[in-house]
């Protein structure tokens, strides 16, 4: 199988680059089993009963390394897999990850808030911990809603402004601060660009790496977190209306 790369120049629009540690830790097995595939397989839970279980374009917005392709090829089963990100790098990287797997897939250098594909195109997008990286977020939104077709799902996984505001990802990666989101401020975004998002779709994980003790008063003390809380990540099944 062959990855066709579309990689020419990054785009000119602004983005905050990734630290040396943010790229490291794309690579490893805690980004890939504890972050992404947990992401994964919540999203795979709230999909409605209804919805199709393969799509014909699948697209992943911000794929940094690639580990998220294969994993969308097995569960969706697309006749096109794309991958996305203003990385070059990351990119390059990604189709060796596809090629070592046997899958074929397309690649494109682009801004989330810019995306060169056609209107009404994907039948599933995937955008797992990227929206956090951007600047112009309405505008990625807006880009999401062009490109899928109506009936078109948004799988969307994301750090909250509580975590990306936490002083341990402070310290470790880089982010454009003012412009980071509640939960509810992030599921309003996702509604007012005019998909449907039913409650039942969304859920609000917990998860140890989100902590800013990285889940060690509960592991090492036994002390539960509190019921009520600023939510750290949201996940959401969103749809285009038909």
């Amino acid at each position: 199988m062959s990855a066709n790369l579309d990689l020419l120049q990054p785009p000119a629009e602004p983005h905050v680059p990734e630290t040396a540690f943010g790229k490291w830790f794309l690579r490893t097995e805690t980004w890939t089993v504890h972050v992404l595939e947990r992401a994964l397989a919540d999203l795979q839970r709230l999909m409605p009963a209804d919805q199709p279980r393969e799509f014909g374009v699948v697209a992943d917005v911000g794929c940094g390394f690639g580990r998220s392709l294969g994993k969308l090829h097995q569960r969706y089963a697309p006749q096109r897999l794309i991958g996305m990100d203003i990385d070059p790098e990351m990119l390059q990287e990604s189709a060796r990850e596809v090629a070592a797997l046997g899958i074929a897939a397309e690649f494109i250098c682009c801004s989330s808030s810019n995306i060169k594909l056609e209107d009404d195109s994907v039948d599933l997008l995937f955008c797992h911990q990227t929206f956090h990286h951007l600047i112009d977020q309405e505008r990625a939104i807006a880009e999401f809603y062009r490109v899928l077709k109506p009936g078109g799902v948004l799988l969307f996984a994301e750090s909250t402004r509580r975590y990306i505001h936490s002083w341990i990802i402070r310290l470790l990666f880089r982010h454009p601060m003012d412009v980071q989101k509640t939960a509810p401020e992030y599921l309003a975004m996702v509604r007012a660009a005019g998909f449907s998002v039913p409650d039942s779709a969304v859920s609000y994980p917990f998860l140890w790496w989100s902590r800013e003790d990285l889940g060690l008063l509960e592991t090492a003390l036994r002390i539960k977190p509190p019921a009520v809380r600023e939510e750290t990540l949201i996940n959401l099944v969103a749809v285009k209306p038909r």
